[in-house]
């Protein structure tokens, strides 16, 4: 008797597990018979079909409900009525008592769980149906964002001059940076217009010699009056462009940005910016003293290599058709030297000029480093830990030879200075 109760108790206990793994299963058929057939979740949001489960959490929660009771009732039935037959008379009380007990706890547990589960979906649908769709970004958004790099800012700044202004909220200075930039511009385009005639009447009393006259002479003096004003409109328009890019990047206070970055990015703006920045005064003479030398050598080579190029070509074409030179050489030295004695001399110009081309970009990439460098070196720990340590090493590398690992022993020396 009493291993008949024990079994009547086991196969209870077995009847129980099997109800509750199918509530659990039935509660996945009737979820899944309102889940749409694809469910996505890419960044937090979880997309289901709106038409098929959010717009009845109600019946579907009703269904699900009623579903989960009528189960509940058939399976405690069944339990009921095999132990019934199992069991011998004097055991059928106490297995019915147990049966029913463990059935309609699992079940009553699994149902209330299957209901909660239910409820969060359907409020979970109809959160995510009540957002409003995002709207698409319109052309002022994306001209001008909340947040943008410093790097961004200045080169929008380089084609549309005044961006940088205009970001940082400081529109007070749009009136100076075009009043600067348009009256030097047309102040430049007006000589501009001067000067080129007086260029090209020049040009052509040269062309078939360089003799000295009063009238060259005079056309000359008025050309390069004309080119010094004009060269001094063009560098107050670049100068004025300039400042108004670094003041841009000097204002940019969106995103944090470091001294070093901002360093870099002002060097690279204008030579000699970044070691003003750093507060390193004394490297800007050198800067801008460089940079001025070079500019000077270039344009002096340059004038330099213009010059015996033409003289070299008037003799040139004097010494292959002297019949069209009835008065001899019309170069401006007249014949005294020789084409080869000119040629090198154009062709030292034009080394000379290429050169110091090739020093400037190296000046300039040099600085951009030292600015660099330096606004790094600022928040450098210099301290008087000046310490060597040693310690011992043990480690373990892969001999292919050996086919495994083998210790290494060594030691770590590290330097404080």
């Amino acid at each position: 008797m009493r291993a008949l109760h024990g079994t009547g108790i086991v196969c209870a206990l077995l009847l129980s597990l099997l109800a509750v793994v199918e509530t659990s299963a039935q509660e996945s058929s009737v979820l899944q018979r309102y889940r749409g057939s694809r469910r996505l979740v890419s960044g937090g949001v979880m997309e289901m079909r709106p038409d098929s489960v959010a717009a009845r959490p109600d019946s579907l929660l009703t269904a699900s409900a009623d579903s989960l009771v009528m189960r509940t009732d058939s399976l405690l039935a069944t339990a009921a009525d095999s132990l019934f037959a199992a069991a011998l008379p004097d055991t059928a009380d106490s297995l019915r008592t147990a049966s029913e007990i463990l059935a309609a706890d699992s079940l009553a547990a699994a149902a209330v769980a299957g209901t909660d589960s239910l409820a969060r979906v359907a409020d979970m649908l109809g959160s995510q149906l009540s957002d409003p769709p995002l709207k698409s970004r319109s052309f002022g958004s994306r001209l001008m964002p909340d947040s943008m790099s410093l790097s961004k800012v200045c080169w929008v700044s380089a084609v549309l001059p005044g961006y940088g202004q205009i970001y940082n909220k400081q529109y007070w200075k749009l009136p100076v940076l075009y009043g600067l930039v348009g009256t030097s511009l047309g102040m430049f385009i007006h000589e501009n217009n001067k000067y080129r005639p007086l260029k090209k009447e020049y040009d052509l009393l040269t062309n078939d010699g360089l003799m000295r006259t009063e009238q060259l002479d005079a056309l000359q003096t008025k050309m390069i009056r004309s080119n010094t004003r004009r060269e001094i409109y063009l560098g107050a328009m670049i100068a004025s462009y300039i400042y108004f890019l670094g003041d841009a990047a000097v204002n940019y206070s969106t995103n944090e940005v470091s001294d070093v970055k901002k360093a870099t990015t002002l060097s690279t703006i204008c030579p000699g910016a970044g070691q003003i920045y750093n507060r390193s005064y004394w490297k800007v003479p050198f800067v801008v003293g460089g940079f001025a030398s070079l500019i000077y050598c270039i344009d002096w080579n340059n004038r330099g290599y213009q010059r015996f190029q033409k003289a070299y070509h008037l003799l040139a074409d004097y010494e292959t058709n002297p019949d069209k030179y009835p008065d001899g050489p019309t170069d401006e030295f007249r014949g005294r030297y020789s084409t080869s004695f000119l040629k090198n001399l154009k062709d030292s110009y034009r080394r000379n000029r290429d050169l110091c081309i090739i020093i400037t970009a190296g000046i300039y990439i040099l600085q951009i480093i030292d600015a660099h460098v330096d606004a790094h070196l600022r928040d450098y720990d210099i301290s008087d830990d000046l310490t060597m340590n040693i310690e011992p090493m043990v480690d373990y590398n892969y001999v292919p030879s050996v086919g495994g690992h083998r210790p290494m022993y060594g030691f770590n020396i590290s330097v404080n200075f």
